[in-house]
């Protein structure tokens, strides 16, 4: 089954800012487009804001003026949706409501052929109920785009239960004409991005609800260690906190109030203040005119010690040890084989977090890091009645491998290991239920929300049983059952045990 042939017109029914951005995807392709919208004079004004958006490329050398002109000749805007009977393909971007999805996709086709393919757009809503009021389901299928459609890549080509194969074959052949990057999945709440993608935000929610720390440092943390493009709190003032707690609370729904995408309380407060991020002014962030941005924690200067002693495999932090001599600290061997630490000369002890707490005078922890030596920033946790002068030696340590640091209460797990950890473990989750492969998995990751690294590449560099660990130690220590190995991720790192040994 191929993509969609060039001259076959193509209908966006739904003319806002997604409307137009899939419209503006496929003329660019060289298809004839054709919008329509409910409101009179919408999709005439969608037509207009295009057609500018295809001056501003030419603008900038990605158009020429014969090719704007010709695929300005290919727009027109529909009065009803009589107009769309001959085309072959039709994508919905209206209102996420059920009711009216359905609506519009039974008149759709009275007016359209049988192998008209139709579309959903939606994010939220299942596409299988979606196509469920249909005389012919088989042609349904969900076409998620991400906002801005022109410019990011992904599309997640989602199969409803009644879709046939074929159907999501052309969508997906028609999305990569279109210069796109598609990824197939089944209809399961959040498909693959906003199903993965949660933790992310619950897990500095969290952390942020147990007073560990304020939105800035965590996002600090998860910008400048965990290699994310942005932090939590600064994306979902961005996407819009109402938008992000409405998908949250969708999914969460969807799957029968799972206690793994349980909302945030101190969200859902936000949102009903009215504080809902760039769009309204304020959100975790002042964005009113005069308003100063509040810095990250960060540690003031400390000394570093003349040497450490490293005991054991660091594991996901070996590299430390060159760090530690490049910065000329003395690393001294240990006197046997321990548990994998970083010893002061005064006796303590510095631990990658294992997602329990410090709970010794004696032990500080350390947070994950995407990359220790091009991290700008580490945290560190200790229990409150950490020995005086440890906490001091560790910051030293590690303001002398050219990191600041950030001190943060003693969450389990910390910031950025329990972040990662989830998003592995809910991916893994989602390819045993057959919601994706594993590549369009990391995929999907990397190209939908910009991840550094999709969950199973981040899997492969840390180790097959590390996921499952530290979600088994935070469980302990938070045993609601949300971080909770899942059993996928137990089978995938019970195999790592019986392929080095280990009793799992």
């Amino acid at each position: 089954m191929t993509a969609l042939d060039l001259s076959s017109p193509v209908a966006v029914v739904g003319t806002g800012t997604m409307g137009q951005g899939i419209a503006q995807v496929a003329l660019v392709a060289g298809h004839p487009v054709r919008l329509y919208d409910s409101v009179d004079g919408r999709a005439r004004e969608a037509a207009d804001a295009i057609g500018a958006r295809l001056d501003r490329l030419v603008e900038k050398d990605r158009l020429t003026g014969a090719e704007r002109d010709a695929a300005r000749a290919r727009l027109t805007s529909a009065e009803s949706l009589d107009a769309l009977a001959d085309c072959a393909l039709v994508v919905e971007a209206v209102v996420e409501r059920l009711d009216v999805k359905q609506e519009l996709f039974r008149a759709l086709e009275d007016v359209v052929g049988d192998d008209c393919l139709l579309a959903t757009n939606t994010s939220s809503l299942s596409v299988t109920a979606v196509g469920g009021a249909l005389r012919v389901p088989g042609r349904f299928v969900g076409l998620h785009f991400f906002n801005p459609a022109p410019l990011l890549p992904l599309v997640e080509v989602v199969s409803g239960f009644a879709t046939d194969p074929a159907s999501a074959t052309r969508a997906y052949e028609t999305a990569r004409a279109w210069g796109k990057t598609p990824v197939t999945c089944a209809d399961t709440p959040g498909f693959v991005v906003n199903r993965v993608a949660r933790p992310f935000y619950a897990e500095a929610l969290a952390v942020h609800e147990l007073r560990a720390a304020d939105p800035a440092t965590i996002d600090a943390v998860l910008r400048e260690s965990g290699g994310f493009r942005m932090g939590a709190f600064e994306l979902t003032d961005l996407i819009g906190q109402d938008v992000n707690e409405s998908v949250t609370h969708s999914v969460w729904q969807a799957f029968f109030q799972d206690v793994r995408f349980t909302p945030s309380l101190s969200q859902r407060r936000l949102v009903e203040s009215g504080r809902l991020g760039r769009k309204s002014g304020q959100g975790w962030y002042d964005y009113r005119e005069g308003a100063e941005r509040p810095g990250p924690h960060t540690a003031p200067p400390a000394e570093a010690p003349a040497y450490v002693v490293v005991e054991g495999d660091l594991g996901p932090a070996a590299e430390l040890v060159e760090l530690i001599r490049e910065a000329g600290v003395e690393v001294r061997p240990a006197d046997g084989y321990g548990a994998g630490r970083i010893v002061l000369p005064d006796g303590g002890t510095l631990c990658l977090t294992d997602g329990g707490l410090p709970g010794s005078e004696d032990l500080v922890h350390f947070d994950l890091a995407l990359d220790y030596r091009a991290a700008t920033r580490i945290a560190l946790s200790a229990s409150a009645g950490v020995r005086p002068g440890l906490l001091s030696g560790a910051t030293g340590l590690f303001q002398a491998l050219g990191k600041k640091v950030s001190v943060v209460g003693d969450v389990p797990g910390m910031i950025v290991a329990r972040t990662v950890a989830r998003i592995i473990d809910l991916a893994f989750d989602a390819v045993a239920r057959g919601v994706a492969t594993p590549d369009d998995v990391d995929t999907a990751m990397r190209l939908g929300v910009n991840y550094p690294l999709g969950p199973f590449e981040w899997n492969r560099r840390l180790r097959d049983t590390w996921a499952r660990d530290l979600l088994s130690h935070i469980h302990e220590w938070e045993p609601s059952g949300r971080c909770a190995p899942s059993l996928a991720l137990h089978r995938h790192a019970a195999a790592a045990d019986a392929r080095e040994g280990t009793p799992s």
